[in-house]
């Protein structure tokens, strides 16, 4: 059998990327062109803005992973693209990019869930990984704990109903003076900070067990900081960082746990954006040791957005036979 090489495009956020990967799991090249350093003079990100420099970098990112890879356009044998869940700006970028690439070298076009490209993420670091397993996908916009029944097929046991983990990241950093992106910020912080110092909640969602919920951690956190500045005391920004990233990691390890044990799966892995967090991985590898569960994580620059994930993802959709029509369209609020 031939080799399949698939070009995947990822720009629902702010990385404009591109990845020629071979058969799923080995990538050619990788290319990311990040936005951070820009949005984070707005502590956040500024979908206009992201549009705008989609528009400047997707020709040059995309040359230059075809060139990386040592791959003429002619030897693509699909295109790949995020159609959402995503930012509708610059999910359209992308998408718009990669139809317009895909007709005129008349070559097969497959839209791609985002979702779905986090956890494909985990089919290159780990060659051995085939399903099913179970994944818990946390990010600056998702969480969901997915039992991955064959490649592309999914069944969500949970998801946030409000705030995304990330996306609590993002609001707590900023209340501490820490700025964007909160990820990292509040990582580094925490390591200079005691995790049990401070108390704050971890949220059950009534009747939907696997659910999430986070609007009420992030709430906490934001009271506790107006009662002490209020009581005229000094915040301890190592201690909040530390507690609130250990309420967040113990909440997602608790759904990890009741999961591993209800559904019976001998492998579990994580993705996306907060999968690079070092205490999240550290938590879920001592649950899998605990447990018996083989763990997997990819590495860092596979966690955050980029191209090689929806490649490996296009690699099995394109292997199933599925194709995308030129009308297909971005949807901001697609769901897995």
């Amino acid at each position: 059998m031939s080799d399949i090489k698939i070009l995947g495009i990822e720009s629902s956020c702010d990385e404009t990327a591109a990845a020629v990967v071979v058969n799923g799991r080995e990538v050619l090249s990788n290319e990311i062109s990040t936005q951070i350093p820009i949005h984070t003079l707005y502590g956040g990100v500024v979908p206009e803005i992201a549009s705008r420099k989609h528009v400047e970098r997707i020709t040059q990112v995309v040359d230059l992973a075809l060139k990386k890879a040592g791959t003429p356009p002619g030897e693509i044998d699909a295109v790949a693209v995020t159609y959402g869940p995503g930012l509708v700006g610059p999910l359209l970028v992308g998408v718009s990019f990669a139809k317009a690439f895909a007709y005129a070298k008349q070559k097969p076009f497959l839209g791609i869930n985002h979702i779905s490209g986090h956890i494909s993420a985990n089919y290159i670091e780990a060659a051995d990984l085939k399903p099913p397993f179970l994944c818990l996908v946390v990010s600056g916009g998702h969480t969901h704990l997915v039992r991955v029944i064959d490649y592309g097929k999914y069944e969500v046991l949970g998801r946030t109903v409000d705030d995304a983990a990330g996306e609590a990241f993002d609001k707590v950093a900023r209340a501490i003076g820490l700025g964007y992106p909160g990820g990292p910020k509040i990582e580094k912080e925490a390591k200079n900070g005691d995790p049990d110092s401070i108390e704050f909640p971890r949220a059950k969602v009534a009747d939907h067990p696997y659910d999430f919920s986070f609007s009420g951690l992030k709430s906490a956190v934001l009271n506790y900081l107006n009662h002490e500045k209020m009581a005229g005391h000094e915040i301890n920004r190592a201690n909040v960082a530390a507690s609130f990233q250990k309420a967040v990691v113990g909440a997602l390890t608790d759904h990890a746990e009741m999961a591993i044990d209800e559904f019976g799966e001998d492998k579990f892995a994580i993705a996306g954006g907060v999968a690079s967090n070092g205490a999240l991985r550290a938590s879920i590898e001592a649950l899998c040791q605990r447990k018996g569960v083989k763990f997997f994580r990819p590495a860092p620059i596979l966690c955050t957005d980029n191209g090689a994930m929806i490649a490996a993802a296009g690699y099995y959709e394109f292997e199933e036979g599925v194709r995308s029509g030129l009308d297909l369209n971005a949807e901001p609020g697609l769901m897995l």
